[in-house]
């Protein structure tokens, strides 16, 4: 099976300002294989978005090391990381550009990690390609192909910032809690929709989540950390065993 990720005996120690050193990423190793969708419990301090980080290369590690698509990516910052990976993160504002609309959203997203030069975006020539992209969300979003994202709605900005994270495939999508800031019903619907898209485009996927339901209902593999270790990482078919109550089981 080909490795999209690989972390080997990855660790992160962080000093407080206070003298006192903290592992928060205790000497992980861990493989995310191709159209893996793994989903990741865990409670807070338990060392998810640090693993997250590390992917990213928003945060360094202090040992180890991690490569991507065979590469080794420890030393190389995050925007030398970008053409392999799409972040999708909690806070709706954050995958958007609020004062460019829909259709300029989607140019920028479609060209990532391309180099461009100063030359006319040509925006008119994608308008059917996006308007197409937008009406398969279902919330809306198909009638706002001019709105500025900053004037939608919480769930329409970020289904937009899903599409804008799989217009151009990543090799690994990394979704932080992306459904946490939304009401339980366009969370749930944003959740479908994700599972959509990984299916239906065999997308590579590593999901934090704070909804055990999620985590039992979606992805092939769930990963359960605690004090920056992987205590359980579980197949689907593991996973499909337990229930709600073993789940809970896990963090006592």
């Amino acid at each position: 099976m080909k490795k999209i990720v690989e972390l080997k005996n990855a660790s992160v120690v962080v000093n407080n300002g206070f003298d006192e050193v903290k592992t928060i990423l205790d000497d992980v190793t861990l493989t995310i294989y191709e159209n893996d969708f793994l989903t990741i419990l865990g409670g807070n301090g338990a060392g998810k978005s640090t693993l997250f980080n590390v992917i990213a290369g928003t945060l360094m590690l202090t040992s180890g090391s991690i490569s991507i698509l065979g590469q080794d990516v420890t030393q190389l910052p995050a925007q030398s990381r970008a053409k392999y990976l799409a972040r999708v993160f909690q806070d709706p504002k954050m995958g958007t550009a609020p004062r460019m609309t829909v259709a300029e959203n989607l140019l920028i997203a479609k060209f990532r990690g391309e180099k461009r030069g100063l030359v006319s975006r040509k925006i008119q020539d994608y308008t059917d390609e996006f308007q197409g992209l937008i009406g398969k969300i279902g919330n809306g979003l198909e009638k706002h192909l001019e709105t500025p994202a900053g004037l939608l709605s919480g769930g329409q900005r970020q289904a937009l910032s899903l599409l804008m994270a799989t217009v151009k495939r990543p090799d690994l999508l990394l979704l932080d809690e992306h459904t946490a800031a939304l009401d339980p019903k366009t969370s749930q619907s944003l959740m479908a929709l994700t599972n959509q898209f990984v299916q239906g485009d065999q997308l590579t996927a590593l999901m934090i989540t704070h909804h055990m339901e999620d985590a039992l209902k979606y992805g092939n593999r769930l990963l359960v950390m605690k004090d920056g270790k992987i205590i359980e990482d579980l197949s689907q078919a593991e996973k499909a065993k337990l229930n709600l109550a073993d789940y809970y089981q896990i963090f006592e």
